[in-house]
């Protein structure tokens, strides 16, 4: 639900990089034997993406034979435990963050610590700490896309609206609109995760990303007290009347049409959301994105930006090529190509790729890609464990619709923490 891609692509088939904009194995060497790829981009966009990268970097290497398989999306995720431990390739796809963690802790996925010592670690710096579990790396990113909140510039220029920076700016900008008889925000939560955007904002914001890992972790509690401070500071939105009414009714594509008619004013969301905002009418001088702003002046700004992986299974037998093409995906040039507007679609991971000509994915690369010490997190269903993930998000919809009932759900968090990890 986080990956919303587009479903045409142009042929990528002969489209070739120049051999100098990538390695020509991890240290020059010539490579020769199997490569074997199992990768999850079963979607038409991404498949055709994948294909174009094997064939681009099997022409820089004429010797190597790539076998590449790739698996229905929601069937990759019950077989990747099973292939990694039985028969493992020598590339596989996955996720970054707590995603990864579980293939970690068991032994399944190679450390390539080293690959990052180079450029490589200046050059895809924004997620490092995405990749990175007991100080090393676990693999490389792909592809990004930002989150933030997107908002009518038309209707904040109507009310002489500036983009807020700060916590309180963003709190009298709301009062204004409500004033006005406009909703501050839209959000559907019918199911549940876009919920999870607002915490994982609010926690950010309110105890940085070191904080936020943890606690998606499990390793602080629920009952702590700087988690009821984040939840004060919802709260005071909520309490303002900031949100739609009956949220819970609906989905984010019916949460639009507020935002759409003007009812509302703004929408903490994924890229994603653009396309279906333009699609309604809202062209780009009347649609504008800002980064989510500042709580805690002690705090850096940390984003959420889901992040798709490539890993060297721990058991690959042809590592050497494995590591040569996970250089070959992050170089710059194919970031570049993979990500464009008739490939991906999204944000490339590295800081010295070019990005399409389009509003929003140049304020989100330039936002993801300066290197702010404050992190980037993977939204809350990545970050928690399923089950943690799934009780937390109702929760936060209970939240939302009864805020007094914040004690008794925060005592039930706590219970499942206690119990799942």
């Amino acid at each position: 639900m986080h990956s919303m891609l587009k479903a045409s692509v142009a042929a990528l088939g002969a489209l070739a990089i120049s051999a100098s904009a990538a390695l020509a194995g991890s240290h020059g060497e010539k490579l020769s034997g199997d490569l074997v790829i199992f990768s999850d981009m079963s979607n038409p966009a991404p498949r055709a993406v994948m294909e174009g990268m094997v064939e681009r970097f099997g022409a820089m290497h004429p010797d190597l034979n790539i076998e590449l398989t790739v698996i229905d999306r929601e069937a990759y995720k019950t077989q990747i435990r099973n292939f990694l431990t039985a028969n493992p390739p020598d590339v596989a796809n996955w996720y970054a963050a707590n995603r990864m963690k579980p293939y970690v802790e068991a032994g399944l996925f190679e450390d390539i610590s080293d690959l990052w010592e180079g450029p490589i670690g200046e050059e895809l710096a924004s997620t490092k700490g995405a990749m990175t579990l007991d100080g090393k790396q676990w693999g490389v990113p792909y592809t990004y896309y930002q989150w933030g909140v997107y908002y009518r510039k038309d209707i904040f220029d109507q009310y002489g609206l500036a983009e807020p920076k700060t916590w309180d700016e963003e709190k009298a900008n709301c009062q204004t609109l409500l004033d006005n008889g406009v909703k501050c925000y839209t959000i559907g939560t019918k199911f549940l995760w876009t919920a999870g955007g607002w915490f994982d904002y609010l926690n950010m914001r309110t105890n940085g990303y070191d904080f936020h890992a943890a606690l998606t972790g499990g390793e602080i509690p629920w009952t702590d007290d700087r988690v009821k401070a984040t939840f004060a500071n919802w709260r005071e939105l909520i309490d303002m009347g900031a949100f739609i009414d009956n949220h819970q009714s609906y989905s984010w594509q019916e949460a639009l049409p507020f935002m759409i008619n003007g009812e509302a004013a703004s929408y903490l969301m994924g890229n994603f959301a653009v396309a279906p905002m333009r699609d309604g009418g809202l062209d780009d001088s009347k649609l504008d994105f800002y980064q989510f702003p500042a709580i805690n002046p002690d705090v850096e700004l940390a984003e959420d930006a889901p992040t798709d992986t490539f890993h060297i299974p721990s058991g690959a037998s042809n590592k050497e090529a494995a590591r040569a093409f996970l250089e070959f995906v992050v170089s710059a040039d194919n970031q570049t190509l993979i990500n464009n507007g008739e490939n991906l679609g999204q944000l490339p991971v590295n800081k010295n790729s070019g990005v399409d000509d389009d509003k929003f994915l140049k304020e989100g690369f330039a936002m993801l890609s300066s290197n702010s010490p404050g992190g980037v997190a993977q939204f809350f269903d990545r970050d928690a464990p399923a089950e943690m993930a799934s009780i937390a998000m109702e929760g936060f919809q209970e939240f939302m619709v009864f805020p007094d009932n914040l004690d008794d759900i925060l005592a039930r968090l706590e219970q499942a923490r206690a119990r799942i990890y």
